[in-house]
C-alpha cells in the first residue's frame, strides 16, 4: 500500500513539475537538502514521533519505542492494517525521497515521552481497518501522543486549521493534525533528521536544481487541481521557513528558499486575479509565465468577462452554434418534433381531444359512451405529423450546427482602450468554446489598407498563445475590404474552413462601397457563409453586408 502511495505521489509531482522524480523535488526535496547539509542530526528518544517522506504529499509515521525500533501501522491486507515493531530500514523501505527519518524536536534536540512509547508498544499486534484518509498511521501516532501527560490536546479549531491548504481529497491530510498534536503535547517545534545508518557524511543530499524547478513552476499549465497542490507546497514552505527562523543557515541557501516560497505565492496571487479569465477560457492551459507576460491585460480582461452581461450572453449563443450554420440549417432541416396539425383521426390521445368529444363528459348517459370509445381508441383527436430523429440523426444534426470560424479583429486607432479590451475578452471566450467543441478558429488582425496579421488556433497554439497575439495592433485607419477579402479566401481555399462563417469585431467605423457590398453578397452565396458583426463601441449601425449585428 505504501508503495502504491509513493507511486501515486510520484506521478502527481511529475504531472505538476513535468520532470520525472528521480531526485527529490519541490519543498520536500529542498528540506531534505537543507536538513542533510546544514542542520544537526538527532537520535530519537522513547516516545519521539517519527516520519519518513514516501514521496510528494505522502508520508509514513510511527512512534520510537527504544532500542532502534519503531511501533507503526503496516498494511497487511486490503483495507487492513496491523501495528508492528520494525527497524528504520523497514520503516523507510517504501520511500522515494531518501532513507532518512524525521524526528520530533525542539531547539535543543529530540523530544519524546515514555508514556507515549508505552502506549505505542501496548498496541503492537492490534489489527483493524486501515484507510488512506482516516484510521491511518498518522491517526495511530496522534492517538498515542495524546496520552502524554504533558501539554494539552489540540482543540477542534486547531485540527480544522491543520486540514486547510491541502489538495482536496488527498490521502495524507492527517499528517498536519499529527504535527499539531506533537507541538501541543510534546512541545516539538522542529523536525530534524535521524542519520540512523551513518551514511550522510559519505552521501550528502544533492542540492536541488533551483533554476529547473523555477522554470517548471512558471510554465506549468494552471488548473484548480494544480493550484491546490501548489498551495499545499506554499503552506509547507512557509511552515519550514518559520521553523528555521532562529537557526544558522548560509545566506545564499536561505535566499533561495525564500525565493521558492515567493514564487509559489506569486503564482497563487496571479491565479486568483486571473480566475474569471481562466474560468471563461476553460482548457486554455495558461501558465504563470503566460499570465505574467500579459499582466497588464489580465485584470481588465477578467473584469470584462465577469461583469459584461452582453459578452456572457453572446458567448452562450456561440456555444449553441450562434456562429455556425444555424441560419442555413433552418431552411433544410425539419423540426425534430410532432407539432403540425394535419387533420383528425380516431385514437385514445386525451391530450389531442376534439372539443365535441369532451361534451359527452357533461352528460351522465353519454359519459359511459365516452369511456367505451376511449377503451376502443375510437375518440376523435387531432392528427399531428412531423419528423422524429433517431439518436444518430440527432448527433449528425448537432454536428452540422457547428462549424469553423474566421474572426476579423479591428485594431485601428478608433478601437484603442476599452473597445479593444472588450474585443480581446470576447475572442478569448469564443476561442475556448470552439476549442472544446473541436471547431477551428482563424484570427485576422486588421487595420488600414493591406495591414493584416493572422493566427490559427490548434492544440499547440492554445488560448495562451492567442492572448499574446491579440496584444498586437496597427493603431491607424480602418479598411474592411482587406480583412473581408482575406476571410473569403480562407473559406474558399482551406479545406478545414469550408462553409465557415465570418465574425467581424470592430467599432463599425467604416464605409463600404455599394459595388463592394454587392460583390461580397455574391461571394457569401457562393461560399455558403454568413457574416456576424460585433460592435465594441458606440451605437448599433446599419450595414448591408452583415447577417446580424450585436453591440457589446
Amino acid at each position: 500500500m505504501f508503495g502504491l502511495l509513493a507511486g501515486i505521489a510520484s506521478s502527481l509531482w511529475r504531472g505538476i513539475s513535468g520532470v520525472a522524480a528521480t531526485m527529490p523535488l519541490g519543498i520536500k526535496g529542498i528540506k531534505y537538502f537543507i536538513d542533510s547539509n546544514f542542520r544537526e542530526q538527532v537520535t530519537p528518544q522513547p516516545g519521539s514521533v517519527l516520519y519518513s517522506d514516501l514521496g510528494f504529499l505522502a508520508e509514513h509515521s510511527g512512534i520510537y519505542v527504544g532500542d532502534g525500533e519503531i511501533s507503526n501501522i503496516e498494511v497487511t491486507d486490503i483495507g487492513e492494517g496491523t501495528v508492528r515493531r520494525c527497524g528504520p530500514a523497514d520503516f523507510t523501505s517504501k520511500s522515494i525521497l531518501g532513507r532518512k527519518i524525521y524526528v520530533s524536536c525542539n531547539s535543543y534536540g529530540a523530544v519524546g515521552c515514555e508514556v507515549v512509547a508505552d502506549k505505542a508498544e501496548s498496541h503492537i499486534g492490534d489489527r483493524g481497518f486501515y484507510g488512506l484518509i482516516f484510521e491511518n498511521c498518522h491517526d495511530f501516532s496522534r492517538q498515542c501522543v495524546n496520552h502524554s501527560p504533558k501539554g494539552r490536546e489540540a482543540s477542534r479549531i486547531e485540527r480544522l486549521l491543520a486540514q486547510t491548504n491541502l489538495v482536496s481529497d488527498n490521502w495524507e491530510r492527517t499528517i498536519k493534525e499529527l504535527k499539531v498534536a506533537v507541538k501541543n503535547k510534546l512541545s516539538a517545534t522542529k523536525w530534524r533528521l535521524w542519520d540512523w545508518d551513518g551514511s550522510l557524511a559519505d552521501n550528502p543530499a544533492l542540492e536541488p536544481d533551483w533554476q529547473a524547478q523555477e522554470e517548471h513552476l512558471k510554465n506549468q499549465p494552471l488548473s484548480e487541481e494544480v493550484m491546490a497542490a501548489l498551495r499545499a507546497e506554499l503552506a509547507e514552505c512557509k511552515a519550514y521557513e518559520a521553523e528555521l527562523v532562529d537557526e544558522e543557515l548560509p545566506a545564499e541557501v536561505r535566499k533561495k528558499l525564500a525565493g521558492y516560497g515567493q514564487l509559489l505565492g506569486g503564482i497563487d496571487t496571479t491565479y486568483e486575479k486571473a480566475k474569471p479569465l481562466l474560468t471563461a477560457c476553460a482548457g486554455a492551459n495558461f501558465s504563470y509565465h503566460d499570465l505574467k507576460l500579459c499582466r497588464d491585460d489580465i485584470e481588465p480582461l477578467a473584469r470584462q468577462l465577469e461583469q459584461n452581461r452582453v459578452i456572457k450572453e453572446l458567448v452562450h449563443k456561440m456555444g449553441r452554434a450562434y456562429i455556425s450554420e444555424e441560419k442555413k440549417k433552418q431552411a433544410r432541416i425539419p423540426k425534430a418534433s410532432k407539432s403540425e396539425v394535419h387533420g383528425t383521426h380516431r385514437s385514445d390521445d386525451l391530450a389531442r381531444l376534439l372539443p365535441t368529444e369532451l361534451v359527452n363528459l357533461e352528460d351522465e348517459a353519454l359519459e359511459t359512451l365516452f369511456y367505451a370509445r376511449f377503451l376502443e381508441q375510437n375518440l376523435m383527436t387531432y392528427e399531428l405529423q412531423g419528423v422524429s430523429l433517431t439518436q444518430g440523426e440527432q448527433l449528425e444534426l448537432e454536428k452540422k450546427r457547428t462549424g469553423p470560424v474566421v474572426a476579423c479583429l479591428d485594431t485601428s486607432g478608433s478601437m484603442s482602450g476599452v473597445p479593444l479590451l472588450k474585443a480581446r475578452a470576447l475572442l478569448l471566450a469564443v476561442s475556448a468554446i470552439l476549442q472544446q467543441e473541436a471547431r477551428s478558429l482563424h484570427v485576422v488582425l486588421f487595420g488600414d489598407n493591406g495591414e493584416l496579421r493572422e493566427y490559427v488556433m490548434h492544440e499547440e497554439n492554445s488560448a495562451a498563445g492567442l492572448l499574446h497575439f491579440l496584444r498586437q495592433g496597427f493603431g491607424g485607419g480602418t479598411d474592411f475590404e482587406t480583412p473581408l477579402n482575406r476571410a473569403c479566401e480562407i473559406i474558399r481555399d482551406a479545406k478545414a474552413y469550408e462553409k465557415a462563417d465570418i465574425l467581424m469585431i470592430s467599432d463599425g467605423d467604416c464605409v463600404l462601397s455599394d459595388d463592394y457590398i454587392e460583390h461580397l453578397q455574391t461571394r457569401k452565396k457562393i461560399l455558403d457563409c454568413s457574416i456576424y458583426s460585433v460592435l465594441c463601441h458606440g451605437q448599433r449601425v446599419t450595414d448591408r453586408f452583415s447577417d446580424e449585428v450585436v453591440v457589446l
